[in-house]
Order: C-alpha cells, then structure tokens, then sequence
C-alpha cells in the first residue's frame, strides 16, 4: 500500500427497518445480543475450505488475529533482511519461526511476499534494483534471484509457507511516491518466471502469485493496464504454456471508492480471459478505506474524508462486490498500525495504541458470515447498490444507497423467517410480510471533492437458498433490479 490517499479515480447511522416495527435501532440494539443465525442460514466455512478473508501482518499481535478469524496472513519476506552481505548468508530472524507458529495454531495460512534486492545483488538501488544475473539459466550460481527463490521456497515449506507474491506494485514509476521495483515491464516478467521456475525447483507445491497492482497510476497516467503490458510479455516466452504461464494468481490493490472493486475486478478477468488465462485466480491482497476522521487518530489530508463508520462500510460493500465479480480471496490492509508517528497516515484495524477501530468487528464478522460465498450477482441503480452472493444452502443480499439520499428496496423471501444484520454484525431475526422484507437503506456520506466514496450504511439478508426478486422502491413504485 503506498499512497492511494491522492489519486483522485479510484461515494452516517446506522438504519435497519423491515415492515415489522419492532426492528428499530434502538431496540435492535438490545436484540442484537442475544439471537444467532440459524445453521440453515449461516454461512459456515467448509472444514477443507481455507477462510478467504485475509489480513496484512497480524503476527504483531497474534492473540488478536486469532480472535479476528483470518483464514490467512501476509508476510513480508525481505531478501534484503535474509542475506544482507551475501549469497551465504541466511538471516531467518526477518520472519520469526513464532509468527509461523502462531498462525499455524489458529489456522491461518502464511503468504509471503517477497521483495528488497540486497546491494549485493544489484547494479540499481537498493531494494527496488533489478537483482544481478536474472537473465542467466536458473542453474546459473549468477542468478542471484534464482538461488534465493529456490532456497526460500525449500526452506519454508515445511513451516507451512507456499505462496509467494513477487515483489510489490511495480505499476509505480520512478518519479511516483511508493516506487518499489526500477526494472521495466520484460525485467518483471523475467522477475516472474525465474521465481516459478526457481521456486518449484525448491518447493514443488509453490504457489506463485503477481505483485499487487494499483489499477488507478495506470489509468491516471493514460497507460495500458499493467498486468496487460505483463501477460503480453510472459505470453511471449515460448515455454510459458508448459509453465502455467509462470504464476497462479493476479493480486489486487482497491482502496476508498467501494463501486469500483466491482469494475476493477471484472477488468483484470478481462485482461486475463484475452490471454486465454482466465482460470487464474484473483485476490484483492489489499483493501481499505483509511479513517482519517477517527476522533483518536485524527490525520489531515486534501481528499477521501472517511469516518469510523465509513471504513467499516467500506470493508462489506469492497467484500460483497469482490465475491460477486470473482475474487477468490480478500485481505484488509492492514491489520496493526505499530510505529507509526502521530498524525501518519492510518489504515490498522487496531490501532497503535492497541485499541480497536470498530472495523475490527466487521472484519471479524465477515470473516466468520461469508467464508463460505460461492460466487454472486451484482445489481446498481442511480442510487443503489445491491449484491446477491451463493453461500451453500444459504443467500445473502447485500445492499447500500450510492448517494446521500435515503433508499429503500425490498427483497423477496425464499422461506418463513430470515435474519438481518448491520455492518458490525448485530442479528435480529426477522419474518417476512406479503412475501417478503422492507429495507430502509440510509444515505451515504458525500462531499464536494470526494462526491460520495463509500456508500451508506450497508444491511445484509441472510436467508435459505432460492429465487429473490429485489426490487427499488422509489416514488413511482417498485422496480425490479436486473442482476449481471
């Protein structure tokens, strides 16, 4: 993640109402306590089926991440940290056997992301250099990114860590604040290949995923997607088909407009499917809605004015519409905001201070209701959002207003009783009337600079599988949502 906060393409209460008058807030506050979904209609994660919600360093504290249920973790694994002096050295301190341990113990899986080429090993700059020798045979002593990939693969496979993202957000150039990799579009793609290759040699079960892209310092800058400038690339190489193409999974980067994890998405499924690659999987590796007016980390920036309640929205309406457009995976970045200066810009769950921002309990009710989404629908008006996600026997209807007006939609139910939960997960259980529910959407938060980012609060239906028309109610009477 580096500085999302100024680009400028990426719109608050709580209301939940049905036709039944006792779903007000302030009594479903009392209610909440105290009712649980049913096993027919809560999504439960399948035992053999990992948790795909994910979080960005959570080893800092590891009886929280426990706590918060992630079905994995991303790690740092620097090389620069591993061999600082030399190809003989092997630094294993840069990732604490603990941290591993730790996971392991709450079943959540490792992801490494592996990046920082020592001075040792480069003609470039530290860390963002092209690694010396990348261009030799794998089994070349002189590729120096070869001997390390395949070491690191060897030697944390049996601590549980297969998968590996290659570097971080090479779509950042030069001149742009969170420039990580110097090398050209072919240097990364040959970054790529000799990870596959050198990994599998270390670890046949290696699992290699791209680097996290941005998305918006392309479009922004009038450039060619860069996963379509790379896949051209690795297309190329005449041994690629043998290979996989060289990698497993595209990583993704969305931050502060929630309507565009849905475009984004559909776009990258897009460049792949156009390569003849569309089984690779796609992971949202990072998302969040930074909370710069949180009354105990205030931060001053020009633009995306997000509150407490904002972030939180952010997470459901980002999460919805991923598992919707195809996202295998998707992680909050990040976890634990340690060392961080006051006023620093910040993204953590928890907070410096150890304290937790109530977009820990969203994660954490996300992580347990939706672990077992299957796939979904998206449906979008002027001024609603709504998504209809598979989950085993179950359905859960997601929805939001877009703008800062109040809306409303009603959405058929497939059996005699459902439950309805608000973005922090408070449940009350509800019956339906005349054949289905009324839900009050509140209006969003807008401004002049940020029009409106995230949406308003968002309300999830969870109820049996079947057929749920969902309709917006609006002046001139109900309309059916069309569904893509």
């Amino acid at each position: 993640m580096h500085g999302e906060s100024h680009l400028v393409n990426p719109t608050e209460h709580r209301v939940l109402s049905t036709e039944y008058p006792f779903l007000i807030p302030s009594i479903l506050a009392l209610l909440l306590l105290c009712l649980a979904l049913p096993p027919s209609i809560h999504a439960q994660a399948d035992a053999d089926t990992p948790n795909p919600f994910g979080i960005v360093e959570g080893f800092w504290l590891p009886d929280a991440a426990c706590e918060i249920g992630a079905g994995w973790e991303r790690i740092i694994f620097d090389w620069a940290e591993h061999q600082p002096s030399g190809p003989d050295d092997w630094n294993t301190l840069n990732v604490d056997a603990r941290s591993l341990e730790a996971a392991h113990d709450c079943d959540r899986e490792v992801v490494g992301i592996v990046k920082h080429t020592p001075q040792w090993a480069t003609d470039g700059l530290l860390n963002a250099g092209v690694p010396r020798g990348l261009y030799l045979p794998i089994d070349d002593p002189g590729n120096l990114w070869a001997n390390f990939m395949r070491r690191v693969a060897e030697y944390y496979a049996p601590l549980g860590v297969r998968r590996w993202i290659i570097w971080n957000e090479p779509d950042i150039t030069r001149e742009t604040y969170g420039f990580e990799f110097e090398g050209t579009v072919e240097d990364y793609a040959q970054l790529v290949k000799v990870a596959y290759l050198a990994a599998k040699e270390g670890d046949p079960d290696a699992i290699i995923h791209l680097a996290g892209t941005t998305y918006w310092h392309d479009v922004n800058a009038g450039r060619r997607l860069y996963l379509d400038r790379l896949l051209e690339v690795l297309t190329a190489d005449p041994d690629a088909a043998a290979n996989e193409g060289y990698f497993d999974a595209i990583t993704l980067h969305i931050y502060y407009r929630a309507d565009t994890v849905w475009q984004i998405v559909h776009e990258m499924r897009a460049v792949l499917d156009a390569y003849g690659l569309g089984d690779k999987h796609i992971w949202i590796g990072e998302t969040n809605a930074s909370p710069n007016l949180d009354p105990l980390w205030p931060v001053e920036r020009p633009n995306w004015q997000i509150t407490l309640d904002q972030q939180a929205a952010f997470l459901v309406q980002a999460t919805a519409l991923g598992l919707a457009a195809g996202a295998d995976h998707i992680g909050v970045y990040k976890f634990y905001d340690w060392n961080l200066a006051p006023g620093a810009e910040s993204f953590g769950l928890i907070r410096v201070d150890e304290t937790r921002r109530p977009a820990f309990t969203t994660w954490a009710m996300i992580a347990e209701r939706l672990s077992d989404v299957t796939g979904g629908t998206f449906a979008q008006t002027e001024t609603v959002d709504v998504v209809r996600l598979d989950a085993g026997e179950g359905q859960i209807v997601v929805a939001w207003a877009r703008s800062g007006l109040p809306a409303q939609i009603r959405i058929g139910a497939t059996d005699v009783q459902g439950q309805i939960a608000d973005q922090y997960g408070m449940i009350v259980g509800v019956r339906p009337l005349n054949g289905g529910y009324s839900v009050a959407l509140p209006g969003a938060l807008c401004n002049e600079t940020d029009g409106c980012p995230v949406g308003g609060a968002p309300v999830l239906l969870f109820q049996p599988a079947g057929e749920a028309i969902v309709q917006e109610v609006t002046p001139d009477g109900a309309v059916n949502l069309q569904f893509e």
